[in-house]
């Protein structure tokens, strides 16, 4: 009954989020930063995301909320500073388009994220949309099996 910024997870979809995080945790190294859409579910799993892979610190960063222009996120990537993974938490569709534009520079999604699914994408130096490379891309229950 809470409108949407503030609904939490739900019991199931934590544990969920344990388990697909656990899985994740076999698949990368522990990222400089969590990154999170500031909505609360958002937050919510990250925090999940960031213990299960030993990263030191989320943030919220609005550029994850949906909606939100992906020019915006791929400047706070640029902002990092970092040549070490960054892990972000959001919504979809707004992940899968931001997938695409990543990718292609096209602001047209191809993909279509699963709630808990993960993506290995590499970014260029600094952050250039249209240039990146999908190292791989899990569905969440591939990523519960590996737990």
């Amino acid at each position: 009954g809470k409108p949407d910024p503030e609904r939490p997870l739900t019991g199931k979809g934590a544990r969920r989020m344990r388990s697909i995080s656990r899985g994740l945790a076999q698949m990368v190294e522990a990222p400089e930063v969590v990154g999170s859409s500031p909505l609360v579910r958002a937050m919510e799993t990250a925090e999940i995301v960031a213990k299960a892979l030993g990263a030191e610190k989320v943030v919220q960063v609005p550029s994850l909320e949906p909606n939100a222009d992906f020019g915006d996120l791929v400047n706070w990537l640029r902002s990092l500073k970092t040549n070490g993974t960054v892990a972000v938490v959001g919504h979809e569709p707004h992940l899968s388009g931001l997938a695409s534009f990543l990718l292609t520079g096209r602001r047209e999604s191809f993909i279509e994220l699963k709630k808990g699914a993960a993506c290995l994408i590499q970014l260029a130096e600094p952050p250039t949309p249209g240039v990146a490379r999908m190292l791989w891309c899990m569905a969440p229950g591939v990523l519960r099996a590996l737990d």
